[in-house]
């Protein structure tokens, strides 16, 4: 028909949408451009919107759907989805009400589940608290969108929930096509797994998260933006361990046509993290430049800044990290207070407290914060400036004075962190010995709750140290012991489980020594002793020693240890001389005494009673008389033997 006529409308209408159905978007458009004389904007807007928006010219297709002369329900189905693609959420409601408000047809289920997930996105990307539409949760998609949106506002176990019942409806729904695999079914779970997965992350379970990612990954997934997203959840989870594993989930992210697929939000956190993935694997240059690619696309971002103050001072350049860290702040003064706050912590790094203690000073909008208070006073107590700490809790002081004065009028008492900060104030400065200080805040104190026992007993230990007599003026404020003793059941308190000590009931007593024991204490239990152990080798036969217990010096009949005293006299003295003394060998010297031992066969013996000392017990006869004398003649060098 076209080689008869060419301009043919009919028919270049019927080959742009045959070429649609092909899939060959490129080829339809340029047919509708190369024939705009005839077809017109009133007749192809449709067809030619669409092209645009599969092609990603999200721009170009919203410009055609606007110029469209007819708004057809088809137009605003496709508005519907380029305001979505455009993260214009609140346009994009208002029309996919209007449609579902002016339609039947038979896709009013999907225009219900395109709505809810605008629903979701809101509630993720814009902390938008999501209005209860009324869906009928019927299809795993619906419950899907829901679990998205409850994930938004934190409602991890809830969502959890509904993840789990659209796995189901997912399943029941697919197993009724018989054409349906079970590699099919899991396929398209694997979205629902993902999401799984990630509040499994939010919760803390990064294990459970970690082993249901790389299952999805092994499934090989045609969604390249689900596979992005999955690889950069692991990232965050390996921090800056398992870099290499990292690096090869990196990959995943930059795979084509990702960037059409996730969100501004989503392609911003995957580069912020390849940028901190460059710095944990030493890449300084990469990261640096990462860095300051995400810095100029978002001029006010924190963390373009703060990964390039990271990097420097991971090269050991705090001075510099500092520096860039200030001139940030000084060119967004909103995101001042982050800024500043990062700079501290540089500065106490490098030790310098009073450097970070100005830094935190100058942060108006959080000086009277009790966190910042703390944080303060502790910082100068460290560096022994008391001065100064006094000086902080004076401020936060003022300012909560003047606070309260401009919106109560002076007409109300002062607010629990006010009174809060004046008596730790005042403990802070009895603690450094500041007494007159102490008790100007005590009697504030006192004057707000005249009732307070508390204060008025330190207001009075303070005045004592100061001014006994106004001590003792303001004791009598104190309640006399009758009005503070408080009615306490003894016995119960001490038979109570927690009490240290538990008095145990007497047992009942009869007769006689019931009548003894009446009006007397508790009876003592009487401990029974072990009986000690014996040595082995007692005898009860021989009576002990009494001086057992005694040292072996300090016994009666101890004499010393006898020094010189030759043992048995074997292998002793000169080589080749005798062991034996001469008088032992001297036969005329012991004539009168017996033989040493009885002749072979006599039989006799010698007497038991005989007076007669044997020669074992002999004394040599040249030998000395004192062993003193003995003594002297080795240390001359005298030698024994002959």
């Amino acid at each position: 028909v076209l080689q008869i006529n060419k301009d043919d409308v009919t028919a270049l209408q019927c080959k742009v949408v045959c070429l649609i159905q092909n899939g060959n978007f490129k080829e339809a458009l340029g047919i509708i451009n190369t024939h705009t004389k005839v077809l017109t904007s009133d007749n192809i807007a449709f067809e030619k919107a669409y092209c645009e928006y599969r092609l990603n010219r999200i721009e170009s297709a919203l410009k055609t759907i606007q110029s469209a002369s007819q708004q057809t329900d088809k137009l605003k189905e496709l508005y519907g989805q380029v305001l979505y693609r455009l993260e214009r959420y609140d346009d994009c409601l208002a029309a996919y009400r209007d449609l579902i408000r002016n339609s039947q047809d038979e896709y009013e289920e999907e225009r219900k589940t395109n709505l809810s997930a605008v629903v979701a996105a809101q509630s993720t990307w814009e902390k938008v608290v999501p209005e209860d539409l009324g869906l009928r949760e019927a299809t795993y998609e619906l419950c899907y969108n829901s679990a998205c949106a409850l994930i938004g506002q934190g409602k991890l176990n809830e969502a959890m929930k509904k993840l789990q019942k659209a796995e189901e409806l997912c399943r029941q729904s697919l197993s009724e096509d018989s054409d349906v695999t079970e590699e099919d079914i899991e396929a398209e779970l694997a979205i629902i797994h993902g999401q799984m997965a990630y509040i499994m992350q939010l919760q803390g379970r990064t294990e459970d998260a970690l082993q249901l990612y790389n299952q999805i990954i092994k499934l090989k997934p045609t969604d390249v933006g689900l596979l992005a997203v999955i690889a950069n959840n692991i990232i965050t989870i390996n921090k800056d361990q398992n870099v290499f594993d990292s690096k090869k989930k990196v990959k995943l992210t930059n795979a084509e046509g990702v960037e059409h697929k996730l969100s501004k939000k989503q392609l911003q956190a995957i580069e912020f993290n390849k940028a901190l993935l460059a710095m944990y694997t030493n890449q300084a240059d990469q990261c640096r430049k990462l860095s300051a690619s995400l810095q100029s696309q978002s001029p006010e971002h924190l963390l373009p800044v703060l990964i390039q103050a990271a990097q420097l001072c991971r090269e050991k350049q705090h001075a510099k990290a500092v520096g860039l860290l200030q001139d940030f702040a000084d060119q967004h003064p909103a995101n001042a207070a982050e800024i500043k706050l990062t700079m501290a912590q540089l500065k106490i790094a490098q030790g310098s407290v009073t450097k970070a203690c100005m830094i935190l000073r100058s942060i108006e909008e959080l000086q009277h914060k009790p966190g910042m208070v703390s944080a303060l006073v502790t910082m100068y107590s460290h560096e022994e400036d008391i001065d100064s700490a006094i000086e902080v809790f004076t401020q936060a002081i003022q300012w909560y004075q003047q606070n309260q004065a401009s919106q109560t009028r002076g007409a109300n008492p002062k607010s629990p962190v006010h009174l809060s900060l004046i008596r730790e104030a005042a403990n802070f400065k009895l603690k450094h010995g500041r007494k007159k200080e102490a008790i100007s805040d005590l009697e504030e104190l006192w004057k707000q709750n005249p009732k307070d026992v508390h204060t008025l007993a330190q207001l009075i230990s303070a005045y004592s140290l100061v001014d006994p007599e106004k001590a003792k003026v303001l004791s009598k404020h104190l309640p006399s012991s009758d009005t503070m003793s408080l009615k306490v059941d003894v016995d119960a308190l001490e038979n109570s489980h927690g009490a240290t000590y538990v008095r145990k009931k007497a047992g009942k007593l009869t007769g006689d020594n019931q009548q003894k024991e009446q009006g007397q204490g508790e009876v003592k239990k009487k401990k029974k002793k072990k009986k000690g152990k014996l040595p082995k080798n007692y005898d009860p036969k021989v009576t002990p020693d009494p001086e057992r217990w005694l040292p072996m010096r300090e016994r009666s009949y101890y004499r010393g240890r006898k020094k010189g005293k030759k043992k048995d006299q074997v292998g002793k003295g000169t080589q080749g001389s005798a062991t034996t003394g001469s008088s032992e060998l001297d036969a005329s010297r012991t004539a009168s005494s017996p033989p040493t031992s009885p002749r072979p066969g006599s039989g006799a013996a010698v007497s038991a009673t005989s007076n007669v000392i044997p020669p074992r017990h002999q004394k040599p006869a040249g030998a000395p008389a004192t062993k003193k004398k003995q003594q002297q003649k080795k240390k001359k060098g005298a030698k024994g033997g002959w």
